[in-house]
């Protein structure tokens, strides 16, 4: 069934979905920051339902994003035949975000949206919209600092919906990411102080294109200079732990130029650096 005859179908049956229509309905017209990951295609199909061709979705490529999911985010686009285009930032460029401090995600987004607001002009449209969902406010994103300081808006989060939420919708209206692992830029695999590089990035972009290969769909490779801590979910170390997928995967990443190859003991857990922004608070007191 088309996915509009699907949203149409349960306006009715769910508040928060009929609240972000209304939401979009409302802004007339917007730019959306477009990853092509679980919230951001969520929120992209729900405002071309609303908006038609009065919504344009923005893909970043940059070295920060892996080749697979520009491909993933630009196939979805077509398939949901919503209106896209995808730009170069230059991150890279700026020593702020190289330079990798607690506010690295703050230089991104500001990166991003400096891009976003000519094709906002250029358009005659009204609104820059991210994907940023209720879950999103309770965690350390400076990113969304920037985009308060950007006037860019968060249909999501103001519709009150969550991560959960938001799979379940998008199942119910048939899209395909409803259960697609979280993702997130290369660059957070890397330790705030460390600087980040193309060469460490596409080392990392490697890595794991590996042990997707291998099997793990749910997967981050840490990169601390010459050691890569391996994350997945403990349900999968036993897997990982067999000899010859343990020995597999270690000789390909080192074959890469990582020295030493570890798996973490806690597991898969995003944001897991910054636990060491945890830590310092406690030392601190």
């Amino acid at each position: 069934m088309n996915h509009n005859v699907l949203i149409q179908s349960n306006l009715k049956k769910y508040k928060k979905l009929n609240l972000l229509v209304k939401i979009v309905s409302r802004m007339d017209s917007l730019v959306l920051a477009y990853s092509g990951g679980v919230d951001s295609t969520f929120l992209a199909v729900i405002s071309n339902y609303a908006l038609g061709n009065n919504m344009i979705a923005v893909i970043a490529d940059s070295p920060s994003l892996p080749k697979s999911e520009l491909e993933y985010a630009t196939n979805n686009a077509k398939k949901y035949r919503i209106p896209y285009i995808v730009i170069k930032t230059q991150e890279m460029m700026r020593n702020d975000y190289i330079e990798n401090d607690f506010n690295r995600c703050y230089f991104c987004k500001d990166e991003l949206y400096n891009h976003l607001k000519p094709i906002l002009n250029d358009k005659g449209f009204k609104f820059i919209v991210n994907g940023t969902n209720f879950d999103d406010l309770a965690d350390y994103r400076p990113g969304l600092n920037a985009a308060k300081d950007h006037d860019v808006l968060s249909p999501l989060a103001e519709a009150c919906l969550t991560k959960g939420d938001i799979r379940q919708l998008s199942k119910l209206i048939g899209l395909p990411t409803w259960d697609k692992p979280a993702q997130a830029c290369l660059s957070s695999r890397i330790p705030y102080g460390s600087k980040v590089t193309i060469d460490s990035l596409n080392k990392i972009e490697k890595a794991e294109i590996y042990l997707h290969e291998q099997g793990f769909e749910q997967v981050r490779v840490r990169h601390h200079d010459n050691i890569a801590r391996i994350e997945i979910p403990q349900k999968d170390f036993i897997n990982f732990l067999d000899v010859e997928c343990r020995n597999k995967v270690t000789n390909y990443l080192k074959s890469l130029g990582y020295l030493y190859v570890t798996i973490d003991l806690n597991g898969f857990r995003s944001g897991s650096l910054n636990d060491v922004l945890t830590l310092s608070e406690k030392e601190s007191t």
